[in-house]
């Protein structure tokens, strides 16, 4: 079958249209800024003032300590940039024109657990996102008798409450239904029954 100048052009112009959207999804979603986590290591340094360049975890409760702060800094949570801020202020008090520099060490806190029907479960750290696929696959995949069809997501909120997130293997895998294969966040679990 022949396609006529009419439909010629409204194909070229079908394409040129889906160019932009085609090149944002390959190119993948903007990464937006990392956010702190308890267990994560922080490398915190000021500029030309030796005693103020330290590795400091961060706490179970979401704070890191550090020298001239008046107190703990809320760490968990924030982004890298937004906890350079907070540390910029509080010390800005005792040293003028100070550089401050918080970089992450170790991601040790960003942790995804995958358990059940999987040749591998655990905990998995994510390094920095993944999705449910990709959680799987890190867990060695399910065994002869998972039911892929009926994994469940479990992740809690910040009030406390917990959702279960269906995903179905067999559609994702297939192209369809791909909204189920949902970013991860720290502290999810998949559950494989």
């Amino acid at each position: 079958m022949q396609a006529t100048g009419m439909t010629r052009i409204l194909f070229a112009a079908a394409l040129l249209v889906g160019v932009p959207a085609l090149a944002q999804d390959e190119a993948g979603p903007a990464e937006s800024d990392y956010f702190v986590q308890a267990g994560d290591i922080l490398e915190v340094s000021v500029w030309n003032e030796p005693e103020l360049q330290k590795e400091v975890l961060v706490r179970p409760d979401g704070k890191i300590s550090f020298p001239l702060t008046q107190g703990d800094v809320q760490a968990a949570g924030r982004s890298v940039d937004a906890l350079r801020e907070e540390i910029t202020k509080r010390l800005a008090r005792y040293i003028p024109d100070l550089v401050v520099t918080v970089s992450v060490k170790q991601i040790l806190g960003n942790k995804v657990y995958v358990i059940g029907q999987v040749n591998n479960p655990g905990v998995f750290v994510m390094n920095p996102r993944i999705d449910v696929l990709q959680a799987l696959s890190m867990a060695g995949g399910g065994t002869a008798f998972a039911a892929l069809n009926d994994v469940r997501v479990l992740r809690r909120s910040a009030d406390g409450k917990q959702q279960a997130v269906r995903f179905e293997y067999g559609d994702v895998i297939k192209g369809s239904k791909l909204d189920q294969n949902i970013m991860l966040r720290s502290g999810d679990v998949v559950v494989v029954p």
